[in-house]
């Protein structure tokens, strides 16, 4: 027997539920990358834009910090949410913060687009992962029943064939929930800014 495999040969000893687990780790892969390009273009920095448009409002210059927001580029997140904030200032201070917050959850709801993928794919890639353990343990055993001489060799190889599958579902699933909360710690960080620049700014509208 030989010392090791290649991933291929793990692969193909993993029995159909690789091809599953494949699929799950190929949506895992893309959804990470996908969300990390997301967030890494958008600007999430909140305090730079805030300071800016809070200076312009000391001055009594409202409308130069709405064009100044206007003319923000649109990976400047916090500047759509500012941006309600100012243009409903003239409704009172209900309205102009329930507007921000309005803006504010949409552009959350776009950080966090394809984070329930996230979530679903690591509960779902270790359970199919057990399914496939036990399908090839189903197989094994029937193997066993099968033989007139069962020996240690043909046991063992039946029960690490079948736990490949486990491995892998496991590896999908540490890779996804290690990606979720890299990714939800920064949107987390981006909402507790966006909040506090919004907290800021309303007094100084008052």
């Amino acid at each position: 027997m030989e010392n090791g495999f290649s991933l291929i040969e793990l692969f193909n000893l993993g029995g159909p539920f690789m091809w599953v687990l494949l699929a799950f780790s190929v949506a895992t892969l893309g959804i990470v990358i996908e969300r990390c390009v997301y967030l890494s273009w958008h600007n999430c920095k909140a305090r730079p834009i805030s300071d800016k448009v809070k200076e312009f409002l000391r001055q009594g210059k409202q409308a130069d910090a709405v064009e100044f927001l206007k003319g923000c580029q649109r990976n400047q997140t916090i500047a759509s949410i500012l941006l309600a904030l100012l243009e409903n200032a003239k409704y009172g201070e209900n309205r102009m913060e329930r507007a921000a917050e309005s803006e504010a959850q949409e552009r959350l709801r776009r950080m966090e687009n394809g984070f329930n993928y996230l979530t679903a794919l690591s509960s779902l890639a270790p359970l199919t992962g057990f399914l496939g353990t036990v399908s090839g343990m189903i197989g094994a055993f029937r193997s066993i029943a099968e033989a007139t001489d069962v020996n240690a060799q043909l046991v063992a190889g039946g029960i690490y064939e079948a736990l490949i599958t486990t491995v892998f579902g496991l590896i999908i699933a540490i890779t996804a929930l290690v990606a979720y909360n890299l990714l939800i710690q920064r949107v987390d960080s981006f909402s507790a800014e966006a909040s506090k620049a919004i907290d800021d700014l309303i007094p100084e509208l008052i």
